[in-house]
């Protein structure tokens, strides 16, 4: 008999997520970067023939540096998810500085870039902390995350998730990537072990985190 998505979210250990369209909304900025100390003060710049018939600026010799946006909710989900003994990781195709900083700045535990092959990583985190496949969830928004959620115990896509992703998932999150997917992945795995509200009344009073040792599966908030 197959589980439930709730059945599926309680022995949930570990939470992975990909970066761009689902801790982001998948838009990559390209913008110049600053001028490196030393440098000249100045960028090169270049004419361009207007189509008033005037003549335009633009940057052609500045080199490029990726922005991204994130959620502030993905980042406050993280927050409890470790109060209840979640751990972390992200797995993404692109190397990006801007995802190194952000997932640093969130203290994510695993962080994989430049992996065209998912579930190597995956199978590195398993040996690592000891975890079955049942016990990981993976969030993704794109048929490159097919692989890992054909495997994981709970595949979750995100809103806006291609339709290929929707339907391999055994959870869609309320909100699209970038504005909040991750933060309901999270709520979902929380609730689900019956901790949620705990968890956010520990975040409220700064108190020390709930033991993953605890027998938190079935833990009720209602208890």
């Amino acid at each position: 008999m197959s589980l439930t998505p709730t059945e599926r979210a309680r022995r949930i250990k570990i939470v992975l997520f990909d970066v761009d369209g689902v801790l982001t909304d998948g838009t990559i900025w390209l913008v110049p970067a600053p001028a490196k100390p030393g440098s000249s003060a100045s960028t090169p710049q270049h004419q361009f023939p207007g189509a008033d018939g005037g003549v335009g600026f633009g940057i052609q010799s500045a080199t490029m540096m990726e922005a991204k946006g994130y959620s502030a909710h993905d980042g406050a989900g993280i927050s409890l998810g470790r109060i209840g003994g979640l751990k972390f990781g992200v797995i993404t195709k692109r190397i990006s500085e801007t995802v190194a900083t952000r997932m640093r700045d969130l203290k994510i535990e695993y962080v994989y870039q430049g992996q065209a092959f998912k579930m190597k990583p995956v199978r590195e985190i398993m040996e690592k902390e000891n975890v079955t496949l049942d016990e990981i969830a993976y969030v993704g928004d794109d048929v490159i995350d097919l692989p890992v959620m054909r495997q994981v115990g709970f595949a979750i896509a995100v809103a806006n998730a291609r339709d290929p992703v929707k339907a391999a998932a055994h959870y869609v999150t309320v909100h699209d990537g970038g504005y909040g997917a991750g933060r309901d992945a999270i709520d979902f795995i929380l609730e689900s072990k019956g901790i949620l509200s705990r968890c956010i009344e520990t975040m409220i009073d700064e108190g020390n985190p709930i033991s993953p040792s605890m027998d938190i599966g079935n833990s009720s908030d209602n208890a």
